[in-house]
């Protein structure tokens, strides 16, 4: 379920990238593809803000990766913190371990999961698509 918080802030580990959202974030998914495994270090839970929504307070210590040519991943550079995923559409994509608690979201789905590690599993109910949005089969 979206939040229905109309205010969230969130940062990265050092500061230097601060930002708020004044409006509803989507339900959060857990993506495991290898793009942001390889980024992070294991699997990333991403939500959604409509852009109008959101703020950059700080961008001191902002930079951004051209991972593909459909968006770019945004990051810390001083610390290393994993924060944006931006394609140019509506929403940006934020981390919600970047997020300020509490941020009122559950976990609503797994997204890439014939892409993820083979060093865990997916125990839980939640839905379980291939790819963005393709369900699994049952």
């Amino acid at each position: 379920m979206p939040s229905d918080h109309a205010h969230h802030t969130g940062q990265c580990l050092c500061s230097a990238v601060r930002y708020v959202v004044r409006g509803p974030l989507t339900d959060p998914h857990a993506c495991h593809c290898g793009q942001c495994r390889r980024q992070s270090g294991h699997f990333v839970v991403g939500t959604e803000a409509k852009r109008a929504d959101f703020t950059l307070t700080e961008a001191r210590g902002l930079a951004w990766y051209r991972a593909s040519d459909r968006a770019r991943r945004g990051f810390c550079r001083d610390c290393g913190s994993v924060l944006f995923w931006d394609d140019g559409g509506a929403f940006v994509g934020i981390n919600v371990g970047s997020l300020d608690q509490p941020t009122g979201l559950t976990l609503a789905r797994h997204i890439f999961v014939d892409d993820k590690a083979d060093y865990y599993r997916i125990d839980d109910d939640l839905p379980k698509f291939a790819g963005p949005a393709t369900p699994m089969p049952a």
